[in-house]
């Protein structure tokens, strides 16, 4: 399965940590869990038009939750922290928030 830029990243992680690390100029992503650090990259490079230093990823297992009796499970996911280079630009997409 052929994945595109768009299909590789999927949303963006907002929280305190990562919002402070983009003073850093690292990024994080929700991925697709079949995608590699080589495709994460050229994604981020090619959506964003920014050069990335390095990729790291995290495979997160869905935690097991209950209501009541019923029993079910959150969906597991990769996440990727992504470096920028000091000479790139930041990713404007978070400029907002």
């Amino acid at each position: 399965m052929k994945l595109n830029n768009y299909d590789i990243i999927r949303r963006p992680v907002i929280t305190e940590k990562t919002m402070s690390d983009m003073a850093d100029k690292k990024y994080t992503f929700v991925v697709d869990k079949h995608a590699n650090k080589c495709q994460i990259k050229a994604a981020v490079e090619a959506v964003f038009d920014v050069k990335v230093e390095n990729v790291n990823t995290i495979n997160i297992n869905g935690k097991v939750k209950r209501v009541g009796v019923h029993v079910g499970k959150r969906a597991d996911f990769k996440k990727a922290v992504v470096k920028l280079t000091e000479a790139s630009k930041t990713i404007e997409f978070f400029e907002g928030m």
